[in-house]
């Protein structure tokens, strides 16, 4: 068996990533943040030298390169129909845009012309910051930081006043593949997969306690291992271990006990038979009925222990059943034998409806004749409880008719007698093993009938109570359904 993690182990690993992974992509942020922020700085100080250098004629700065246009070019150029100049990239969008310098020299104040020409984009020029301050290489600086803002390939065609045009290819300085990779997109996805990663660590991990404790809570109604898997972190297989020893311990008990009593019952078969052989010499006939009456008794009473340690033992495994079918068919038994026992509205069970927006409370629905109300049970035993509450009605109230209600999580057998002289907390205290009512020299029973009602009841995820009803006492056994 292998060794699982132990749950402190998992937080402390989870709290050290998730420290180094954000300190990882907080340090990718704005480490692109700032080489984003020194590509546009490094662009707009072009721009202001590029600036000087087109009114002073002067180098341009490193990595522009400046070519005069011929001719023909020279009027295209004049005439603005830049996109029929040679070696433009196609398709091609224009951006006009003019710069005049601050003041009345008319040095300082000479316009500059430009048209951008870009293969995926026209530059929108409101994006300028121009202010009333700036001087002309400023505002330059101002369009070529612009430019290096987003990823294209952008070529200028200027004029400084009435100089001639000037092809510029600053692609080297302020196109796409100057610009610094970008990792804050992979900055955020390393954080996203981190989170989903601790996310489903966290899941998975309480997944184990889940579907442990779901188990636990329907052994009892549905049925389970005799061992459950030890898998997950230390702490809940230190849990699953202990939980398997103990079922283990119990299940060694109750199979003991009923070892016992089976061995009792045995031994007891053997005096038991040779007692009912002797009684038959016995000529007094009423002390020969007495005797077997005592023999029946004895037998009787070992038989209804074993009842109820079976029934303690939950050996029989739940499946699914039709719970109208199964009423129907030990009623008809009944009749059978000619006893009082009935059905009231089995034809067409109720059922109780959800709750919606356009009602307050739930509303009750008469299933159709068809219609069988479906649950998952263990057969054997829940025949045998509702056939103790037949029968405690028969003995104790004259009369059983027995009643079906269901909703969508429970099903309620009631069983109505004809009036037994007990109210319902009376019979509440009878449920313990061995209590019987004040009636007892009436009847025949060993106090275990609705002790074994009550077990098969707690089985099935359900519970066994009592109500007056209009002309008894009602006896309901409710199980989950599902």
């Amino acid at each position: 068996m292998s060794k699982g993690f132990r749950l402190q182990t998992l937080g402390v690993t989870l709290v050290v990533v998730s420290f180094v992974m954000a300190f990882i992509s907080a340090w990718m942020w704005f480490a692109a943040t700032r080489a984003w922020q020194e590509h546009q700085t490094g662009s707009y100080v072009a721009g202001i030298s590029l600036y000087e250098s087109l009114r002073t004629g002067a180098e341009p700065p490193a990595d522009i390169h400046i070519t005069s246009l011929n001719a023909m070019d020279e009027i295209l150029a004049s005439r603005g129909e830049f996109s029929r100049l040679p070696n433009i990239p196609t398709p091609a969008f224009v951006t006009n845009v003019s710069i005049k310098g601050p003041g009345r020299d008319p040095v300082s104040g000479e316009t500059l012309v430009l048209g951008i020409l870009s293969s995926d984009l026209q530059y929108s020029v409101s994006e300028l910051v121009s202010n009333e301050g700036q001087s002309a290489a400023q505002k330059f600086g101002n369009v070529t930081r612009l430019l290096a803002t987003y990823c294209s390939e952008p070529i200028l065609f200027a004029r400084m006043g009435t100089q001639p045009w000037l092809r510029i290819d600053g692609r080297a300085v302020w196109g796409c593949s100057a610009a610094p990779t970008d990792l804050r997109l992979l900055a955020v996805l390393m954080c996203l997969l981190a989170l989903a990663i601790m996310a489903t660590l966290v899941r998975d991990t309480s997944a184990y306690f889940d579907r442990f404790a779901t188990a636990l809570h329907n052994r009892r109604r549905l049925g389970g291992p005799e061992s459950y898997a030890v898998q997950g972190p230390e702490e809940l297989r230190d849990i699953v271990l202990a939980v398997n020893s103990y079922l283990e311990d119990e299940r060694a008990q109750l199979s003991k006990r009923a070892t016992v009593l089976s061995g009792v019952s045995h031994d007891l078969g053997t005096p038991a038979t040779r007692l009912r052989l002797r009684t038959t010499l016995i000529e007094d006939a009423e002390l020969r009925d007495k005797f077997e009456a005592d023999i029946d008794s004895m037998t009787e009473m070992i038989e209804s222990v074993l009842t109820y340690t079976r029934a303690e033992l939950n050996e029989e495994n739940p499946r699914q059943m039709s719970l109208t079918s199964l009423i129907e068919a030990l009623v008809a038994d009944y009749e059978d034998l000619g006893q009082p026992v009935a059905i009231r509205t089995l034809a067409r069970p109720s059922v109780e409806g959800g709750r919606s927006v356009f009602a307050s409370s739930p509303g009750h629905v008469a299933l159709p004749e068809t219609q069988r109300i479906l649950i998952t049970a263990r057969p054997v035993s829940l025949k045998r409880a509702i056939s103790n509450l037949i029968e405690n009605a028969l003995k104790y109230g004259r009369r059983a008719t027995v009643e079906l209600t269901a909703n969508a999580d429970h099903a309620t057998i009631v069983v109505e007698d004809e009036g037994s002289g007990m109210s319902a907390e009376d019979i509440e205290a009878v449920v313990a093993p061995f209590k019987r009512g004040e009636n007892t020299q009436a009847v025949d029973g060993f106090g275990l009938g609705l002790t074994i009602v009550a077990t098969v009841a707690e089985q099935h995820g359900g519970r066994l109570y009592f109500e007056t009803g209009a002309h008894g006492l009602r006896a309901c056994l409710e199980i989950y359904r599902n």
